[in-house]
Protein backbone atom coordinates (compact mmCIF):
# COMPACT_ATOMS: atom_id res chain seq x y z
CA UNK A 1 0.00 0.00 0.00
CA UNK A 2 1.31 3.43 -0.94
CA UNK A 3 2.22 5.70 1.93
CA UNK A 4 0.08 8.83 2.41
CA UNK A 5 1.41 12.28 1.53
CA UNK A 6 2.43 14.46 4.47
CA UNK A 7 2.33 18.25 4.21
CA UNK A 8 5.61 19.65 5.54
CA UNK A 9 5.01 23.34 4.94
CA UNK A 10 2.77 25.76 3.08
CA UNK A 11 2.96 29.44 2.18
CA UNK A 12 0.41 31.81 0.64
CA UNK A 13 1.53 33.56 -2.56
CA UNK A 14 -0.16 35.77 -5.13
CA UNK A 15 -0.50 32.70 -7.37
CA UNK A 16 -2.09 30.54 -4.68
CA UNK A 17 -0.95 28.41 -1.77
CA UNK A 18 2.54 26.97 -2.25
CA UNK A 19 2.86 23.59 -0.54
CA UNK A 20 5.62 21.04 0.09
CA UNK A 21 4.60 17.42 0.62
CA UNK A 22 6.60 14.29 1.37
CA UNK A 23 5.86 10.58 1.14
CA UNK A 24 8.39 8.23 2.73
CA UNK A 25 11.98 9.45 2.92
CA UNK A 26 12.70 10.84 -0.55
CA UNK A 27 9.46 11.33 -2.48
CA UNK A 28 8.51 15.04 -2.58
CA UNK A 29 5.91 17.21 -4.29
CA UNK A 30 5.68 20.98 -4.64
CA UNK A 31 2.19 22.26 -5.43
CA UNK A 32 0.69 25.69 -6.03
CA UNK A 33 -3.04 26.19 -5.69
CA UNK A 34 -3.42 22.42 -5.62
CA UNK A 35 -1.58 22.01 -8.95
CA UNK A 36 1.54 19.83 -8.94
CA UNK A 37 4.56 21.88 -10.02
CA UNK A 38 7.26 19.25 -9.61
CA UNK A 39 7.89 15.75 -8.36
CA UNK A 40 11.28 14.64 -7.06
CA UNK A 41 10.99 11.33 -8.92
CA UNK A 42 9.98 12.78 -12.28
CA UNK A 43 12.60 15.38 -13.11
CA UNK A 44 14.37 14.29 -16.30
CA UNK A 45 13.35 17.40 -18.25
CA UNK A 46 14.38 19.67 -15.35
CA UNK A 47 17.79 18.00 -15.45
CA UNK A 48 18.04 18.09 -19.24
CA UNK A 49 17.27 21.81 -19.52
CA UNK A 50 20.54 22.51 -17.67
CA UNK A 51 22.61 19.69 -19.14
CA UNK A 52 21.88 20.67 -22.74
CA UNK A 53 23.05 24.25 -22.24
CA UNK A 54 25.97 23.66 -19.89
CA UNK A 55 27.48 20.90 -22.02
CA UNK A 56 27.80 23.47 -24.78
CA UNK A 57 30.15 25.42 -22.46
CA UNK A 58 32.70 22.62 -22.23
CA UNK A 59 36.17 24.15 -22.41
CA UNK A 60 35.01 27.61 -21.31
CA UNK A 61 37.50 28.87 -18.70
CA UNK A 62 35.01 30.59 -16.38
CA UNK A 63 31.38 30.54 -17.55
CA UNK A 64 28.70 32.74 -16.01
CA UNK A 65 25.30 31.01 -15.95
CA UNK A 66 21.87 32.24 -14.88
CA UNK A 67 19.20 29.79 -13.77
CA UNK A 68 15.64 31.05 -13.52
CA UNK A 69 13.74 29.03 -10.93
CA UNK A 70 15.24 27.02 -8.07
CA UNK A 71 12.49 24.44 -7.67
CA UNK A 72 13.84 21.33 -5.93
CA UNK A 73 17.39 22.19 -6.96
CA UNK A 74 17.58 19.46 -9.63
CA UNK A 75 18.31 21.90 -12.46
CA UNK A 76 21.00 23.61 -10.39
CA UNK A 77 22.58 20.25 -9.48
CA UNK A 78 22.65 19.23 -13.16
CA UNK A 79 24.31 22.54 -14.13
CA UNK A 80 26.98 22.24 -11.43
CA UNK A 81 27.80 18.69 -12.49
CA UNK A 82 28.57 19.94 -16.02
CA UNK A 83 30.41 23.17 -15.18
CA UNK A 84 34.06 23.69 -14.20
CA UNK A 85 35.20 24.76 -10.70
CA UNK A 86 35.76 28.28 -12.06
CA UNK A 87 32.12 28.77 -13.08
CA UNK A 88 29.64 31.10 -11.37
CA UNK A 89 25.93 30.28 -11.24
CA UNK A 90 23.30 32.84 -10.29
CA UNK A 91 19.90 31.38 -9.36
CA UNK A 92 16.94 33.77 -9.50
CA UNK A 93 14.00 32.55 -7.39
CA UNK A 94 10.85 34.54 -6.66
CA UNK A 95 9.76 32.83 -3.44
CA UNK A 96 12.07 32.78 -0.41
CA UNK A 97 10.23 29.73 0.92
CA UNK A 98 11.59 27.68 -2.00
CA UNK A 99 15.15 28.49 -0.97
CA UNK A 100 14.28 27.60 2.62
CA UNK A 101 12.92 24.19 1.57
CA UNK A 102 15.99 23.56 -0.59
CA UNK A 103 18.26 24.32 2.36
CA UNK A 104 16.11 22.09 4.56
CA UNK A 105 14.13 18.94 3.70
CA UNK A 106 15.10 18.93 0.00
CA UNK A 107 18.88 18.98 0.52
CA UNK A 108 19.34 15.30 -0.29
CA UNK A 109 17.46 15.70 -3.59
CA UNK A 110 20.07 18.09 -4.97
CA UNK A 111 23.07 16.86 -2.95
CA UNK A 112 23.47 20.17 -1.10
CA UNK A 113 23.94 22.15 -4.31
CA UNK A 114 23.27 25.44 -2.52
CA UNK A 115 26.41 24.95 -0.44
CA UNK A 116 28.57 24.97 -3.57
CA UNK A 117 30.78 28.11 -3.56
CA UNK A 118 29.99 28.67 -7.24
CA UNK A 119 26.32 29.39 -6.42
CA UNK A 120 24.62 32.68 -5.61
CA UNK A 121 20.87 32.73 -4.95
CA UNK A 122 19.00 35.99 -5.47
CA UNK A 123 15.35 36.43 -4.51
CA UNK A 124 14.19 38.26 -7.60
CA UNK A 125 12.20 37.98 -10.80
CA UNK A 126 14.45 36.37 -13.40
CA UNK A 127 13.20 38.86 -16.00
CA UNK A 128 14.57 41.70 -13.86
CA UNK A 129 17.93 39.93 -13.48
CA UNK A 130 18.13 39.45 -17.25
CA UNK A 131 17.26 43.11 -17.76
CA UNK A 132 20.04 44.21 -15.40
CA UNK A 133 22.60 42.16 -17.34
CA UNK A 134 21.27 43.38 -20.69
CA UNK A 135 22.20 46.95 -19.74
CA UNK A 136 25.22 48.51 -21.39
CA UNK A 137 28.43 47.67 -19.55
CA UNK A 138 26.88 44.90 -17.42
CA UNK A 139 28.46 41.41 -17.37
CA UNK A 140 26.97 39.06 -19.96
CA UNK A 141 25.91 35.46 -19.40
CA UNK A 142 27.31 32.47 -21.23
CA UNK A 143 24.05 30.61 -20.66
CA UNK A 144 20.56 31.40 -19.38
CA UNK A 145 18.53 28.40 -18.22
CA UNK A 146 14.82 28.93 -17.56
CA UNK A 147 13.06 26.25 -15.54
CA UNK A 148 9.98 28.17 -14.44
CA UNK A 149 6.77 26.52 -13.30
CA UNK A 150 5.08 27.62 -16.51
CA UNK A 151 6.93 27.48 -19.82
CA UNK A 152 5.97 29.04 -23.17
CA UNK A 153 2.68 27.79 -24.63
CA UNK A 154 0.09 28.69 -27.25
CA UNK A 155 -1.61 31.28 -25.03
CA UNK A 156 1.64 33.16 -24.24
CA UNK A 157 1.42 36.85 -25.18
CA UNK A 158 3.72 36.92 -28.21
CA UNK A 159 4.96 40.45 -27.55
CA UNK A 160 4.45 41.36 -23.91
CA UNK A 161 5.09 38.17 -21.96
CA UNK A 162 7.83 39.19 -19.47
CA UNK A 163 10.00 36.13 -20.18
CA UNK A 164 8.84 34.43 -23.39
CA UNK A 165 7.53 37.36 -25.45
CA UNK A 166 9.45 38.89 -28.35
CA UNK A 167 10.54 41.93 -26.32
CA UNK A 168 11.80 39.74 -23.49
CA UNK A 169 13.72 37.53 -25.91
CA UNK A 170 15.44 40.55 -27.38
CA UNK A 171 16.46 41.57 -23.87
CA UNK A 172 17.74 38.05 -23.18
CA UNK A 173 19.79 38.13 -26.39
CA UNK A 174 21.46 41.33 -25.19
CA UNK A 175 22.19 39.73 -21.80
CA UNK A 176 24.10 36.87 -23.48
CA UNK A 177 27.57 36.87 -24.96
CA UNK A 178 27.62 36.25 -28.72
CA UNK A 179 27.42 32.49 -29.04
CA UNK A 180 25.76 32.23 -25.62
CA UNK A 181 22.98 29.73 -24.94
CA UNK A 182 19.36 30.00 -23.86
CA UNK A 183 17.66 26.82 -22.62
CA UNK A 184 13.94 26.89 -21.80
CA UNK A 185 11.79 24.21 -20.16
CA UNK A 186 8.29 23.82 -21.55
CA UNK A 187 5.43 21.42 -20.92
CA UNK A 188 5.24 20.80 -24.67
CA UNK A 189 6.77 22.18 -27.86
CA UNK A 190 5.50 25.62 -28.87
CA UNK A 191 5.97 26.59 -32.52
CA UNK A 192 5.11 30.24 -31.82
CA UNK A 193 7.92 30.48 -29.27
CA UNK A 194 10.33 28.79 -31.70
CA UNK A 195 9.49 31.42 -34.34
CA UNK A 196 10.04 34.25 -31.85
CA UNK A 197 13.45 32.81 -30.96
CA UNK A 198 14.50 32.85 -34.61
CA UNK A 199 13.20 36.39 -35.10
CA UNK A 200 15.12 37.56 -32.00
CA UNK A 201 18.42 36.29 -33.42
CA UNK A 202 18.70 32.77 -32.01
CA UNK A 203 19.50 29.51 -33.74
CA UNK A 204 17.16 27.10 -32.00
CA UNK A 205 16.30 23.44 -31.77
CA UNK A 206 13.90 21.43 -29.62
CA UNK A 207 14.47 18.28 -27.57
CA UNK A 208 12.08 15.85 -25.88
CA UNK A 209 14.19 14.25 -23.12
CA UNK A 210 13.74 10.60 -22.24
CA UNK A 211 11.65 7.80 -23.66
CA UNK A 212 8.13 6.86 -22.69
CA UNK A 213 5.88 8.39 -20.06
CA UNK A 214 5.37 12.12 -19.69
CA UNK A 215 7.85 13.90 -21.97
CA UNK A 216 8.25 17.63 -21.61
CA UNK A 217 10.19 19.80 -24.06
CA UNK A 218 13.37 21.85 -23.99
CA UNK A 219 13.99 24.75 -26.38
CA UNK A 220 17.75 25.14 -26.81
CA UNK A 221 18.87 28.28 -28.60
CA UNK A 222 22.23 29.88 -29.42
CA UNK A 223 22.69 33.62 -29.83
CA UNK A 224 23.73 34.03 -33.46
Amino acid sequence: MALPWQTLDRERTQDGELELRRRGDDDFLILIGGRVLMNSRQNRSEVAVAQLACRELAGHPAPLVLIGGLGMGCTLRAALDELPPTAKVIVAELNPVIERWCRGPLQAIHDRALDDPRVQVVIADVGDVIGDHAAKGAPRFDAVVLDLYEGPHAATDAQRDPVYGSRALERTRRALHPGGWLSVWSESTDTGFAKRLAKAGFEARRARPGKGGLRHAVHLARRS
